[in-house]
């Protein structure tokens, strides 16, 4: 009895703590809108305010949803397949969403593209670097055949259009909606099979929030996302300006990175505690998420041309020669040998981070026209 009076702690601390960043968030957001472009310095706090608000907006906003669903006795295994996969890409759809319905399209694809090369090759890899395991191989065939045909169909358009139209958006995000039907349906034939795996005891949750703190952390922790996709578009697109470096870049390296926290820290957690495997299947989820939620969401509100901003290489665009096939790249690298061998190797890691890193190092070299072709 002790032990769970001790679980439940006082939501009125948690609550003071939510709206003083609400009230900050707000403050920042306004004050951001003020800047000029001349206003380096400041919009370099408001973009890692607007990261730093993206980030606790989401962690509230998923334990806000949580506590509700278990509150109306929806299974932990279904809320994990729903409430909390969509809820930690919320900063990404927040940002792209944002960012398509202020034109800025460089910034709309390059956090889509940017994180699903981020999730691969910078955050599965450190997993796969330091503790490389056996996975089972069954539960991640749909995931990984989802995410390639999606990413076909994407690349199609890329190619041979140069661009995404809406009718393209509401085909991913049909995509979508077909891909969270199979996730249900494969959650609710595990819970009948009585395939759950419990929670240790020393991974048990805090008892769930009461229904008006869970609200309010779903409300606000929602309004905070939005405050800090503002400031991290708006400001990304200032702070690429004064530098004079291509938004898209910006978006594929620092606002892809960003937005990918929550990610990091979940990967980060799940290798101290020995479960190093388990994050294999979110970062495919994650990626699959972005590649047609956030993506799919973000040229629905405004269709986009593949961006074209970098210095082309042999004629060609940056975009299409480097930025698409390293997605295809780094996902093959990733889970082929888990899909067909059910092992990883910290080999797969290393590459991926060598990868990772010489794609920044490109990136930043080719915007700076320190490189040329």
């Amino acid at each position: 009895m002790e032990e769970a009076v001790a679980k439940k702690k006082s939501p009125v601390g948690k609550i003071i703590f939510l709206l003083v960043v609400f009230a900050a968030g707000l403050c920042c957001y306004i004050a951001s809108g003020k800047l000029t472009t001349e206003s380096l310095l400041p919009a370099i706090l408001f973009f890692i305010a607007g990261l730093a608000c993206l980030i606790k907006g989401g962690d509230w906003f998923v334990d806000g949803a949580t506590a509700i669903a278990k509150k109306f006795k929806i299974p932990e295994i279904l809320i994990g397949a729903t409430v909390v996969s969509i809820g930690t890409t919320l900063p990404e759809v927040m940002v792209s969403a944002q960012a398509a319905a202020k034109g800025s399209a460089s910034i709309s694809y390059g956090n889509a593209i940017g994180s699903i090369i981020c999730n691969s090759a910078l955050i599965a890899a450190i997993t796969l670097a330091v503790k490389p395991a056996k996975v089972d191989k069954k539960p991640l065939r749909l995931p990984v055949i989802f995410f390639f045909i999606a990413a076909a169909f994407y690349a199609f358009n890329a190619y041979y259009f140069g661009s995404f139209s809406r009718t393209t958006g509401i085909l991913l995000l049909v995509t979508f909606l077909v891909y969270m039907f199979f996730v249900i349906r494969q959650a609710i034939t595990k819970m009948k099979k009585g395939e759950v795996e419990e929670k240790p005891e020393e991974e048990e949750e805090e008892a769930p929030e009461s229904i008006p703190v869970a609200l309010l952390l779903l409300v606000f922790g929602a309004a905070i996302i939005a405050f800090g996709a503002n400031l991290l578009v708006d400001n990304g697109i200032i702070i690429a300006h004064k530098i004079g470096i291509p938004e898209s870049v910006i978006a594929l390296t620092f606002v892809a990175l960003g937005t990918s926290l929550p990610e990091l820290v979940t990967a980060i957690t799940s290798l101290v505690k020995g479960h190093g495997a388990l994050s294999l299947g979110n970062i495919i989820g994650a990626n699959i998420f972005n590649l047609v939620l956030v993506s799919g969401l973000a040229i629905t509100i405004n269709p986009f041309d593949v961006p074209n901003d970098k210095a082309p290489i042999a004629g060609m665009n940056p975009s299409l020669l480097i930025d698409v096939p390293l997605v295809f790249i780094v996902m093959m690298i990733l889970t082929l040998p888990a899909v067909f061998k059910g092992k990883l190797y910290r080999l797969q890691g290393i590459l991926l981070l060598l990868l990772y890193f010489a794609y920044l190092a490109f990136q930043f070299l080719i915007a700076f026209h320190v490189i040329s072709f």
